[in-house]
């Protein structure tokens, strides 16, 4: 807890050195909010095949599959700061490639589905890297309020800054986007090598009985420590379905929006907008209802609301009805992940983490992919299937785990 303690230093009660990490997970975001406008964009006009589409979709998220849990076990083990550092660099390549195949007009749905795929790859080493070292600079009883604060600004320059400059950017010229992209990774790189040195890995104290426990020992623990726990085993397959779920949904949301709503592919980034207007009104309220009614309350009764919210979705009869649709699911997503997120940090031990986090993420992330591709068919029936079959299935398993989310988060 010494670091912590050190840390305590900044006017919000959080740290300097959470404010670093905070800084250069606003830059990376920002990237990521022009990339995830532009790219489906870019897709669409390269395909109007909706099962075309849920590949690019799929592909964002199968890395989570395939490296989630090496990557948690390597997290534990290596100078996160570095770790971070690298996995924006790889961004920064590949983001700069797309960028030059546009630009030279070369660019395909078949290039456009490898640097998803490795895009993909560097995000899950930032992502369960960015989320090993909160706890290291942040005390249990704050970690709403720095989930809060995090996810919010994600939300923030994602939704509000990124994607609505995306889209008009990509109705100029379909390069700007991802130039501006790969520039805004680079300022990330730099803001990442400001974090102090000391919180490059977890401290000796939290490593203690660890370290005789070589790589594939440390992913086979972290593995057997999630299946042993009935807390976080039941939590994990209530989050996989539900993630599973909601990929499905939104697998053709591109195709949706431009075919049945019929909006001008400029106004794109400026609907999905409105599903960050209520992301981040529920991200920086979350800690708030959560001290007033309870985690587990919030957390049961967002997680019925969204799935509600999607099955809705459904009978939207034009963009307008839509937008309010996507503000209220914006909500529901904004408090479920700050609330989630302080759980799974108080649940798991901060020195095995990474690799936990990676296991539970295999799972839950690992079967969007699954998900998306099977939004993918059922959209080749109609486009506004995929949410009625997600909507089913995540209100169903919403209620049922409605007194376990309850009694799980108190």
């Amino acid at each position: 807890m010494e670091k912590v303690a050190k840390n305590k230093s900044a006017k919000d009660g959080l740290g300097n050195n959470f404010n670093r990490l905070w800084s250069a997970s606003l830059a990376s975001n920002f990237a990521d909010g022009i990339l995830k406008t532009a790219a489906p964009l870019l897709a669409a006009t390269l395909t109007q095949d909706p099962f075309l589409i849920s590949i690019m979709a799929a592909l964002v998220m199968l890395p989570w599959l395939f490296f989630a849990i090496p990557v948690g076990a390597m997290v534990d083990r290596v100078d996160r700061r570095l770790a971070l550092a690298i996995a924006n660099s790889a961004r920064f390549l590949v983001a700069a490639a797309l960028a030059t195949s546009v630009a030279l007009g070369s660019v395909t749905i078949w290039w456009l589905f490898l640097a998803a795929f490795l895009i993909g790859i560097a995000e899950v080493v930032y992502d369960t890297t960015t989320q090993s070292m909160i706890p290291q600079m942040v005390p249990h009883s704050k970690m709403d309020r720095a989930n809060s604060r995090l996810q919010s600004a994600e939300i923030l320059v994602a939704n509000f800054v990124g994607a609505p400059i995306s889209g008009v950017l990509y109705a100029v010229a379909i390069v700007i986007p991802f130039a501006v992209n790969s520039a805004g990774i680079l300022i990330a790189i730099v803001l990442v090598l400001l974090i102090p040195k000391s919180f490059s890995t977890a401290s000796a104290t939290d490593q203690e009985g660890t370290k005789s426990l070589g790589f594939w020992a440390d992913i086979k623990f972290g593995i057997r420590y999630l299946l042993d726990s009935k807390a976080l085993r039941s939590l994990v397959i209530q989050t996989t379905i539900i993630g599973f779920a909601f990929a499905i949904s939104q697998a053709t949301m591109v195709l949706y929006l431009l075919e049945i709503q019929q909006i001008p592919v400029a106004a794109f980034g400026f609907v999905m907008m409105s599903f960050g207007v209520g992301a981040f009104i529920g991200s920086i309220s979350a800690p708030k209802l959560a001290a007033r009614f309870g985690s587990g309350i919030i957390l049961a009764t967002v997680n019925i609301s969204a799935g509600l919210l999607m099955f809705t979705m459904t009978f939207a009869p034009n963009i307008w009805f839509v937008i309010p649709l996507f503000v209220l699911m914006g909500a529901t997503s904004g408090t479920w992940n700050v609330l989630l997120m302080s759980l799974y940090h108080r649940l798991i031990p901060n020195h095995l983490f990474g690799r936990i986090h990676g296991t539970r993420r295999t799972l839950i992330w690992g079967m969007m992919p699954v998900g998306s591709l099977v939004g993918g068919a059922i959209a080749l029936v109609d486009l506004r299937l995929p949410f009625l079959v997600g909507g089913i299935i995540a209100t169903g398993l919403a209620i049922t785990y409605a007194r376990f989310l309850k009694n799980l988060a108190g």
